[in-house]
């Protein structure tokens, strides 16, 4: 295998490539987020990457993808090859524990449940999303899209922030 730089495996690859964090949310590294799907060195030294947007209109991904032009050229990598893919469609089953419990953190209640779980038809439920402040259940929404549209406005009423809710997409 012909590689530049220091990328020697694909491990190599992805481990580099999650360097490169959302520009929408800081905290989350595109593995934490899961739109990092693929990444390798082909034969000629390319450097291969494959993302998915969390949805197929999401701003960020032009920001992210010179981002990764750009940490693997400062890595001393000339060929870089950045895909975007819409198939599978994204989904918050992807995000990593480590990556929740960041969103958590940052004040952005995490997706809850998992969405390959779905019944098919109709099911009405009650969703009770935890403040990410004081923890508390006793919460409402004020708004089905947030500060992006793959988040929700909500409201605690016990301490009375407004938070981010990430959808189970």
């Amino acid at each position: 295998m012909v590689t530049t730089g220091n990328i020697a495996t694909d491990a190599d690859v992805l481990d580099l490539a999650a360097t490169v964090n959302d520009p929408e949310i800081p905290v989350l590294s595109i593995r934490d987020l899961g739109i990092l799907r693929d990444g390798r060195v082909d034969a000629d030294g390319t450097v291969r990457l494959t993302i998915t947007p969390t949805y197929s209109g999401c701003p960020a991904m032009d920001a992210i993808r010179d981002d990764l032009e750009r940490v693997f050229h400062d890595a001393g990598h000339e060929r870089v090859q950045v895909d975007l893919v819409l198939a599978p469609a994204w989904t918050t089953d992807w995000m990593t524990a480590e990556g929740k419990a960041k969103l958590a953190e940052y004040g952005i209640a995490p997706p809850t449940g998992a969405a390959h779980a779905r019944p098919a038809g109709p099911v009405k439920l009650g969703l009770a999303v935890k403040c990410p402040r004081c923890h508390s259940l006793h919460t409402r929404e004020l708004s089905r899209f947030g500060s992006t549209s793959c988040k929700a406005l909500y409201v605690c009423q016990d301490c009375h922030e407004p938070f981010d809710y990430f959808k189970v997409l």
